[in-house]
């Protein structure tokens, strides 16, 4: 199946899986499927209308400022959806508290106006942007439904599974709420992606020979 710029970075590449981009937002927000739902939807309107706005102007832009022209579009989209979410959705807002205005420092947003929407047209670009939150989105909500679920036995804040408190079999794994488990949960996904997929591995740095025997490193 022919990969396009709106289905190769949903497995394939990966913005948090391959290219490793991300990873902050993974850890704060993955508490609770709510929260990480809220920051994925954020992030991909920004994503999206960022490089639809840079494709649009890219051949408008001087080379020498065009950093600096990004991140003010990025930063611009951000602060609307910052306020947009203060404005419908106050209490989900508090519970994102500062992670919605670092999207802005997302290397994710800044990397494909750099390397994508800078390069070609808005309609390629807008798939690209929305592929890429795509992607995004569907590591942070497994890695949410994992830690929501074992952390607490419910899911979007509705009990599932009755817990040893409220008379039922279920012990919540408090180390589930704990940053280091979303480094556990996405470095299993990693893993068994590459297994899979063994061309998304890195190639060897370099081959230590030592007499007949050659050791890749």
């Amino acid at each position: 199946m022919r990969k396009t710029p709106l289905t190769a970075p949903l497995i394939d590449q990966n913005p948090i899986t391959v290219q490793i981009l991300g990873i902050c937002s993974a850890l704060a927000v993955t508490t609770a499927m709510a929260t990480a739902l809220t920051m994925s939807l954020a992030l991909i309107a920004v994503l999206v209308a960022s490089s639809v706005v840079i494709s649009l102007i890219r051949r408008h832009i001087p080379a020498s400022i065009r950093l600096v022209v990004q991140i003010t579009i990025i930063a611009s989209l951000v602060i609307v959806a910052d306020q947009v979410l203060r404005a419908f959705a106050y209490e989900m807002s508090q519970r994102l508290s500062i992670f919605v205005g670092l999207i802005v420092t997302n290397c994710l947003v800044l990397g494909r106006a750099e390397s994508y929407a800078m390069r070609n047209p808005v309609w390629p670009s807008l798939l690209d942007g929305l592929g890429n939150g795509l992607g995004y989105a569907l590591v942070l909500l497994i890695v949410a439904f994992l830690r929501e679920l074992l952390g607490t036995g419910a899911l979007f804040g509705v009990q599932v599974l009755p817990t040893v408190a409220a008379g039922g079999w279920f012990q919540p794994l408090g180390f589930m709420l704990l940053a280091p488990s979303a480094f556990f949960i996405i470095g299993g996904m990693v893993w068994a992606i590459r297994s899979l997929r063994p061309g998304q591995a890195e190639p060897d740095e370099f081959v230590l020979r030592t007499g007949r025997q050659e050791v890749a490193r």
